[in-house]
């Protein structure tokens, strides 16, 4: 049952339409067709013009539909005429009101975090595009936190998506330049696509943000020694100048001083009592840097497209160092022995 000042507006366009076909506004060949329409606009509604009781419960004479429309254009005309300097002002009360319905509301800020939470965790299970498709689903909730698209950052690289992680770091900087992890993010994507001028310049700016953070730290070393052997040629550049610090000769790792530093050996143990080792070892990333150290020839590129990749030829001391210094090799050791979940929140302190 139509609501009543419905059907008075259907009683009005009726009335209209009947005179129109009587007054020749519609040409006779037309009145038929019109007629039909007419008659199945009042079915649809419960109109019926020629009904007495409606003529006096929806007629509007002496105006009719025409002459009150007429009424409203010119209204609106001489509003607009009478205030040209305000026409700012009335526009911006769209854009206040489309400000108000972007705002997330409580519950589903929470929701987002929920999501955030459980990507963290398809994170921490090496499960890449689950861990995308629930943090992208926090961005379409709320996508004004930066830390959602870092953590979507990382998890491109992790699948080898440079190109979608530089994207999504650069949209976390955008959201919040003072976020050092969305430089973090950055710096790593455009190290392991072999720009380490870019990667260095993100990684500064990222410390500059947070000078004590030591993974940023020894990232930007790691860039800066692999932008330093692409600059140097290889009869200038011994292999091992590249080494690990403190490392021993021709650049490979002082074993001796790993193997009595108590800390390392307590993380080795307990990747070894966890079973992590073994998920490491089976990593195809590693397993890629690995091949690329030890098989063919250890550029970037050589042997595929791993980032990591040394410089100084097959099975070179550099390679392992290399290796060993690479952020994304860091960054899968930090995983495998527990703080993954920690990583990959992404500074979500920073983020609020």
């Amino acid at each position: 049952m139509a609501a009543e000042n419905k059907k008075a507006l259907v009683y009005s366009i009726l009335e209209f339409l009947q005179k129109s076909c009587d007054d020749g506004t519609i040409k006779q060949d037309d009145t038929e067709g019109i007629e039909v329409a007419m008659q199945c606009i009042g079915e649809a509604f419960g109109v019926d013009p020629t009904d007495a009781a409606q003529q006096e419960a929806y007629s509007t004479k002496p105006a009719n539909l025409l002459s009150i429309f007429e009424v409203y254009l010119k209204t609106k005309s001489k509003s607009r005429a009478q205030t040209p300097a305000g026409g700012s002002s009335s526009s911006a009360a769209p854009t206040n009101a489309a400000a108000q319905s972007t705002e997330v509301s409580e519950e589903d800020k929470k929701k987002a975090e929920e999501l955030k939470a459980a990507g963290n965790r398809k994170v921490s299970e090496r499960n890449y595009p689950e861990a995308i498709k629930l943090y992208t689903e926090a961005i379409e909730i709320n996508g004004a936190q930066a830390v959602y698209y870092a953590n979507r950052a990382a998890a491109y690289s992790q699948q080898g998506d440079y190109d979608k992680a530089v994207n999504d770091a650069n949209k976390a900087i955008e959201i919040d330049p003072k976020y050092s992890k969305g430089y973090s993010r950055l710096g790593h994507a455009l190290f392991c696509q072999q720009k380490y001028q870019e990667a260095v310049d993100a990684y500064e700016k990222g410390l500059a943000l947070d000078p004590e953070n030591a993974l940023i730290k020894s990232s930007m070393a790691t860039a800066k020694s692999k932008l330093g052997s692409v600059d140097r040629s290889p009869e200038s550049s011994p292999s091992g100048t590249r080494g690990m610090p403190g490392g021993g000769a021709g650049g490979m790792p002082d074993l001796g001083a790993l193997l009595n530093n108590p800390q390392l050996m307590g993380m080795a143990q307990q990747m070894m009592q966890s079973g992590a080792l073994d998920q490491l070892m089976n990593n195809p990333n590693l397993a890629r840097m690995a091949q690329n150290m030890m098989g063919g020839g250890g550029a970037p590129g050589a042997g595929g497209d791993a980032p990591g990749g040394g410089a100084s030829g097959a099975g070179g001391p550099g390679g392992l160092a290399d290796m060993l210094n690479n952020p994304e090799m860091m960054e899968m050791a930090r995983q495998f022995m527990g703080g993954a979940n920690n990583n990959n929140n992404g500074g979500g302190n920073n983020s609020n």
